[in-house]
């Protein structure tokens, strides 16, 4: 709140002892000066420093002091935080309203002033050891002279000097003083209008010669790029003359080839007569396979007794004549391809009816170059074409196409399948053994 003291009716021509009681206006309360006190310097009893060492508290200071405190220590923004958290405040409350409110409040202890002190005694903890070296008042004004020239931590040194035990009446009205005109000049804003200006031409200065650094450089640069692209022009001249003379010599090479096959007419028939014999080595081996296998089931054959089947009367005497339609009478079927789980089951099937079984992957695991051997001892061959690779389908259908050994392809590898493949190759060949 503002105070207002009733001013006397002829201050030009009042006594010095009314002139001492005219106040000063602030916000929250009013200054008072008193010739007995504030302006006898420092042969007064009240300018001199007070007793003890304890520095004071913010609401032991004087209430002229609060408003510089609250105002110059604090933003609008941070002081309504610290408020609304002692305090029920509104947040349809001024700026004004705020600052008022707070400096009446640091008055006297309670729990907005303690805050406050707390937040600014750990905020500024660092100038206050500062300042606690001072052990005269001539030193701490010193110290306060100080911060007022270079214009930086002016928050801080205003706290720390008004606290310090060393700080009496005249030291606190004289840093009142300054801070009262540096108030109105930041709001003038010729200050910082002054240090931004030389700011300013010192970077300009600064930026000058950084620009003609990089001037330099960029000069100095361009020169070494320059070097660097003759350096690979040059190269790049030798590599094309390297690279027509290796294209000279490619094209010799392949003179030569062609002379080569010339003097070969044959070459052609050797290579299919290479295919074949590798053919039929492949095939040797599958029916040396084929052979171990069937002296192997004879055997095992040989010791089993030989099953006593009863004639059925319901059968009819023409079921007896030939073999059954879907008997494969020991062909040898090969599968390449289909699922690892169903191998088995297609090996019963086919063995249950008298066949020979084969199998391939399909070139998952095993080598594509083995299925030459397999489809020379195959007489039937199963490709399960969604489940072997590309290379494998392509060698499967051109060597049964060499061959002329049929070849069925399934998309689906289940044994039902399988099995219905199985069944549709044997059948025309049952029916012409009929």
């Amino acid at each position: 709140m503002l105070t207002r003291f009733p001013a006397p009716r002829h201050p030009a021509t009042a006594s010095l002892a009314k002139a001492s009681e005219t106040p000063y206006l602030v916000a929250g309360g009013a200054i008072r000066l008193s010739l007995s006190s504030d302006l006898q310097g420092p042969a007064g009893e009240e300018a001199s420093p007070r007793k003890g060492s304890r520095r004071r508290r913010l609401w032991e200071l004087g209430h002229k002091c609060h408003c510089p405190i609250v105002g110059v220590c604090f933003s609008v923004h941070e002081l309504r935080s610290h408020m609304a958290r002692v305090m029920q405040i509104s947040r349809s409350a001024s700026d004004y309203t705020l600052h008022s409110s707070a400096v009446g409040a640091c008055e006297a202890r309670g729990p907005l002033s303690d805050l406050l002190h707390k937040v600014l005694e750990k905020r500024y903890a660092l100038t206050i050891r500062l300042f606690a070296a001072a052990r005269s008042r001539d030193a701490l004004a010193t110290l306060w002279q100080e911060a007022l020239d270079s214009g930086s931590e002016i928050p801080a040194a205003l706290w720390a000097t008004w606290t310090h035990p060393a700080c009496d009446k005249v030291l606190e009205q004289t840093v009142y003083a300054d801070i009262h005109m540096l108030q109105h000049q930041i709001g003038s804003g010729t200050r910082a209008e002054l240090k931004t200006l030389e700011t300013l031409r010192q970077e300009n200065t600064t930026l000058r010669g950084e620009v003609a650094t990089l001037r330099e450089e960029g000069r100095r640069l361009q020169r070494e790029k320059a070097d660097e692209t003759r350096v690979l022009s040059a190269q790049i001249g030798r590599l094309q003359a390297e690279l027509a003379s290796r294209d000279a010599w490619g094209a010799g090479l392949l003179g030569q080839m062609e002379c080569l096959r010339a003097s070969l007419p044959d070459l052609k028939d050797r290579q299919a007569l290479a295919r074949r014999a590798q053919d039929a080595e492949n095939r040797a081996q599958a029916l040396t396979a084929r052979a171990a296998e069937l002296e192997a089931a004879l055997e095992r054959l040989r010791r089993q007794p030989p099953p006593e089947v009863a004639p059925s009367p319901a059968q009819p005497p023409a079921a007896e004549k030939g073999p059954h339609p879907e008997h494969l009478a020991g062909r040898c079927i090969l599968c390449v391809g289909g699922r690892s789980g169903s191998v088995e089951a297609y090996r019963q099937l086919v063995e249950s009816r008298g066949g020979r079984f084969l199998h391939h992957d399909g070139g998952l695991e095993e080598s594509v170059q083995r299925i030459d051997g397999a489809l020379a001892a195959a007489d039937l061959v199963i490709c399960q074409a969604g489940c072997i690779s590309h290379n494998a389908y392509w060698r499967v259908k051109e060597q049964c196409k060499r061959s002329g050994k049929r070849c069925i392809y399934v998309k689906t590898a289940g044994v039902t399948s399988f099995a219905r493949s199985v069944a549709e190759a044997t059948a025309p060949e049952a029916a012409d053994a009929d």
